[in-house]
């Protein structure tokens, strides 16, 4: 583009741009002939996904502003409309980072203009609250805005369909064509009153759901830490553990409100080094049985267990993988009698298929996403290794850390009532199933070629052994298998383990995925599998990163 071109596009940019900060943002890098930052901000479109659309803030079509969403509320509410939904409501829900609120209220006005009902939720929820809403009205479809996880400088915008899952192929294509046919912001009619702002109703009938995931006379004693790491989830998680019966869980203080900024965090995620430190300081300080944490929209909980010394504990803690949680949860509902079928993403431990095989229950492995999850026929639950839990889908079809962090605190409290942890049964599963050791080799990336070519490099020279072991079995995962519509990734199947590869759906990330599975025939050995699994974890994390140049 020349930079004559591309001055114009931004000053017919700002002339249509609803937004005074952006504005005032966008006029200063056109005066300024800030050609750096204004290249990345108008060198494409940011494109509508199955996970919707998610990106920096700021003024520009590659960034996310008012102007964006108002296209896109746009483009949705024509695909409604071209689905004979003519009349329908929507539900629009929204976390506390900037600009949320902003555009929960033009997606309301735009599907107001267009003829469609819109409700919005009271205040910043959590993503699951908007997932059961939508259900519980009988909406036609939702609208999160949300970047769950993401840094400061982010935000999203996730859309649901009716059913009150996440929306797949090809709803998403079609609406990106119908987010593309927007013309001027002018065409798109944006009322300024005739939708709903919803009362603390709906959000008292979700909670009054979060009581059906516990069994009625099971003990409620264990105690918990808690963070919603500056996120939405304290309240609504307070409120649910009160009406459980649960000791009210101590609040990791400093990240206890909700902070746009994430000041305390790196990245507000619990996955990531760092973002736990001060839950594990809050935990020393008061003892309790687990540390529990959200991510800022809640929909994600994360699990971390004190450790001991012959019974004694040390003072340190330890996470848990979103697949030993996955593992415990799942291994806790057979053991309630659940019935109904277990599903999981190809990237999550292949130990829940055999609880599920050994408990005789149906098993079904999807795509990465609680999109394809939820989708599942008979669904009773489902796990993905990135911390997300559904344990009632009739309730919410999509994942969900307030129920997933009620159900992980009874079982511990069931355990505590036994004289064992949740590590004690960790223990059992493994000398049960077999010990699954899995690890993640993730790598974040500022140039998003460098992913492009690490998946290349494997395509073209797939590595025949890892770790000394053999791969047995290759798949390229964009041709599809019998079970699976195509996805970018690659399976790698080896003697005793599995590698996936796939670049992030909503981060700038290459991820690699791995598992090794040992047999245990007695307690005993455990110590030593699980030394052996940690060394060919490391080894064929090592091998790997050579074979992707990464």
């Amino acid at each position: 583009m020349h930079d004559d071109e591309l001055i114009a596009r931004a000053k017919a940019w700002l002339a249509e741009d609803p937004d005074p900060e952006t504005r005032e943002e966008l006029a200063k890098l056109i005066a300024t002939h800030d050609l750096p930052e204004l290249t990345p901000r108008f060198s494409g479109t940011l494109q509508f996904g199955t996970a919707g659309l998610r990106g920096e803030l700021g003024a520009g079509p590659m960034r996310m502003n008012r102007s964006v969403v108002i296209r896109a509320a746009a483009g949705l509410a024509a695909y409604l409309k071209a689905k004979g939904r003519t009349d329908g409501l929507v539900v629009i829900g929204y976390d506390a980072r900037h600009k949320s609120a902003d555009f929960a209220q033009d997606t309301a006005a735009v599907m107001t203009g267009a003829g469609l009902r819109a409700a919005v939720l009271p205040r910043p929820l959590p993503t699951p609250v908007l997932a059961f809403a939508i259900r519980h009205l009988g909406a036609v479809a939702g609208v999160e805005v949300t970047a769950s996880h993401n840094p400061p400088r982010d935000n999203g915008y996730k859309v649901y369909l009716g059913d009150g899952s996440q929306i797949v192929p090809p709803a998403d294509a079609e609406i990106a064509a119908e987010i593309a046919a927007v013309r001027a912001l002018a065409d798109v009619p944006r009322p300024t009153a005739g939708w709903e702002t919803l009362d603390d109703t709906v959000l008292d009938a979700y909670l009054a759901r979060t009581d059906a995931v516990l069994a009625p006379d099971s003990p409620r004693t264990a105690r918990t830490v808690y963070t919603p790491m500056h996120g939405v989830g304290r309240d609504t998680l307070l409120a649910a553990f009160a009406r459980a019966g649960f000791p009210a869980p101590e609040l990791v203080a400093e990240q206890a409100d909700p902070d746009p900024e994430f000041p305390t965090v790196a990245f507000p995620n619990p996955e990531e080094p760092g973002a736990m430190d001060l839950a594990f300081a809050k935990a020393r300080e008061t003892n309790p049985d687990l540390i529990i944490a959200n991510d800022p929209d809640a929909d994600r909980c994360a699990v971390a267990v004190p450790l001991t010394d012959r019974g004694t504990p040390t003072g340190d803690w330890r996470m848990l993988r979103g697949d030993e949680v996955g593992a415990l949860l799942a291994t806790h509902l057979v053991r309630r009698g659940a019935h109904g079928t277990f599903a999981e993403s190809i990237v999550s431990s292949s130990l829940l298929g055999r609880i599920a095989e050994k408990a005789n229950l149906p098993y079904e492995e999807t795509l990465t996403g609680f999109k394809w999850i939820a989708r599942v026929e008979g669904l009773r639950y489902g796990y993905e290794e990135a911390l997300g839990y559904c344990v009632d889908p009739e309730g919410v079809r999509d994942k969900d850390g307030i129920t997933a962090a009620l159900l992980v605190t009874e079982l511990a409290s069931e355990l505590k009532a036994e004289g064992r942890t949740l590590l004690d049964l960790l223990d059992d599963i493994a000398v049960e199933h077999g010990l699954h050791a899995t690890d993640q080799l993730s790598v974040r990336v500022e140039d998003l070629s460098v992913i492009a070519n690490a998946m290349s490099r494997l395509r073209e020279q797939p590595p025949t052994h890892l770790a000394g072991l053999a791969i047995t079995k290759a798949e390229d995962l964009t041709k599809g298998t019998e079970t699976l519509p195509p996805t970018d990734g690659l399976r790698y199947t080896l003697d005793g383990a599995r590698v996936i590869v796939r670049p992030s759906g909503t981060e700038p990330k290459l991820k690699c995925y791995l598992e090794v599975v040992l047999p245990v025939p007695a307690h005993a050995e455990l110590v030593m599998a699980r030394a052996k699994a940690t060394d060919l974890l490391e080894t064929i994390k090592r091998d790997l990163s050579a074979a992707a140049g990464i």
